[in-house]
């Protein structure tokens, strides 16, 4: 988004947190459900699920493989 200035990360002071969106269980849009800082070395997160609001969860790639264990 050309012109946009983002917030910077209150954690790092480095990076900005970027916004990613998401698809709701009947594929609807769901913009800005997660801010992510860019800082590859910060990590810092903040989700917003059915109106609650966590921060710090880790960001899971699909590219990764899924853990079985895990589940």
């Amino acid at each position: 988004m050309p012109g946009k200035e983002w917030p910077r990360c209150q954690r790092c002071h480095k990076g900005v947190l970027l916004p990613l969106s998401d698809y709701g269980p009947q594929g609807n849009d769901i913009p800005f459900k997660l801010w992510a800082c860019n800082n590859p070395g910060c990590g810092f997160s903040l989700r917003i699920d059915k109106g609650q609001i966590s921060f710090g969860q880790p960001i899971r790639s699909p590219l990764h493989s899924r853990d079985p264990s895990r589940d």
